[in-house]
């Protein structure tokens, strides 16, 4: 078939004319959001699905990393006070939080809590914001963005701002207006994604009592042909609630979130995947045989796509060396944690040699992040947040998770703040005044 395009032109409103527009409402974006609005600037969110949250909502991605390095709160700032938040709203397990728990390990996520406590905290910033609102391009002139086009039920509209911040995750805003990526390794292969899943008639007690892990009986379910792939990378389970565990179990392998034909059989395979463990869970392993799918993610669990190519590249040497910089934003201390990009057990032992063994900290270390792997080469008025930062792959998969996104966001809603007062560019803002601002927020800064 001859390939066949088509000149698309169309004249659209400017329908929001801000000092920040930003591009995604996960953790990331409502952290920015929030922070920049509460400095006074006027902005405006565009979030594709019906609630903000991205993977902790709904991607149900059932439960936040650590925190913090198991003696320091790392997410200081937004991310100490939305965990407060969230658990006074009784949306965290355990309930309440121990505070060992607090600066280490995993905490269980109820979505639809987080989904209000999301909603309430944006509101009450006085932020504008759009659900079912996706942001589709952007004009750019100068190597600077003019404009991003959105789309919404009412049509298409422009949003035009003095700073531009990219929480998409995949890094939409900063690769459509020219910025470098990298995606996967140097094969182009991308970590697996996961549909997560939300479950009712679990009996935690009798899991506990069985001392059965959730991986023990992965070789019997093998060799009775349960699953179509024999994949033995299993997050597991998350207690939410008396009855309740959300599951972060299985892969799609392959998985390309910039591309929605790739992101169409992720799921279709994700939901057959679903059944195969009901079917594992319920007759392999004790205190799930009443267990009932009560809900799959309406966003697929992805944890790997572009990364931008910033001023500076996080990389696995500023793991290794507990890095410290100049214009340190924050520190983190999530290990590195690349899924194998093909089932097997070869693949298997080289993600437990790197995630449990190489690259792994002990209590009170971490690495810096440098403000500089906010700046998209080649950008003048934009900043990345979140999953899409300036990094290896090797950071990524640390820095990828909610913990980490609030201090990403928080810190580009500041540079976005004190580019906006002077009237400069992020790049040429005064990194001093930076960290002071965001000391004063309570965001974890001890160089």
């Amino acid at each position: 078939m001859t390939s066949q395009n088509m000149t698309f032109h169309r004249e659209v409103p400017i329908r929001h004319d801000v000092d920040v527009f930003v591009a995604g409402g996960g953790p990331a974006g409502v952290a920015a959001a929030v922070i920049a609005a509460r400095q006074g600037l006027s902005i405006f969110l565009a979030e594709g699905q019906g609630c903000l949250g991205g993977m902790g909502t709904a991607g149900l991605v059932p439960a936040f990393m650590t925190f913090g390095d198991g003696e320091n709160f790392l997410a200081g700032g937004f991310g100490q006070e939305l965990l407060d938040r969230l658990e006074a709203a009784g949306g965290v397990w355990p309930m309440p939080i121990p505070p060992a728990r607090r600066l280490a390990g995993s905490i269980s996520i109820d979505a639809e809590v987080l989904k209000s406590v999301y909603d309430d905290v944006l509101i009450e910033s006085g932020a504008a914001f759009a659900f079912q609102t996706q942001l589709i391009g952007v004009d750019t002139a100068d190597h600077a963005v003019t404009g991003a086009i959105c789309a919404g039920k009412s049509g298409l509209f422009a949003v035009r701002a003095k700073v531009y911040i990219d929480c998409t995750g995949d890094g939409d805003l900063a690769a459509w207006a020219g910025a470098p990526f990298e995606k996967g390794d140097e094969h182009g292969t991308l970590m697996p994604g996961t549909l997560c899943s939300l479950w009712a008639g679990i009996d935690h007690q009798a899991v506990q009592d069985s001392g059965i892990g959730h991986r023990e009986r992965l070789d019997d379910a093998f060799r009775d042909k349960v699953f179509t792939t024999e994949d033995r990378h299993v997050s597991g389970m998350w207690r939410i609630g008396e009855s309740l565990g959300g599951a972060n179990i299985g892969h799609a392998f392959g998985v390309d979130s910039t591309d929605e034909r790739s992101v169409t059989e992720a799921f279709i395979q994700g939901r057959k995947t679903v059944r195969e463990f009901e079917r594992y869970y319920k007759e392999y392993l004790k205190g799930y045989e009443k267990m009932q799918l009560a809900a799959t993610g309406s966003l697929m669990g992805i944890r790997e796509s572009r990364r931008i190519m910033g001023d500076y590249v996080l990389c696995v040497d500023d793991f290794t060396t507990r890095a410290v910089f100049e214009d340190e934003i924050g520190r983190y201390c999530y290990p590195v944690d690349i899924h194998p990009s093909e089932p097997g057990p070869d693949a298997y032992a080289k993600f437990k040699k790197q995630h449990l063994k190489e690259y792994r900290y002990g209590p009170g270390e971490s690495y810096g992040i440098a403000y500089r792997c906010l700046l998209p080469r080649g950008l003048s008025n934009v900043l990345v947040a979140g999953r899409c930062i300036s990094s290896d792959r090797y950071l990524q998969s640390s820095v990828r998770v909610m913990p980490g996104c609030y201090i990403t966001g928080q810190a580009a809603a500041l540079a976005a703040v004190v580019s906006v007062e002077h009237d400069t560019a992020p790049r040429a803002i005064d990194r001093t005044e930076l960290r002071s601002r965001l000391r004063k927020i309570g965001a974890y800064l001890p160089y």
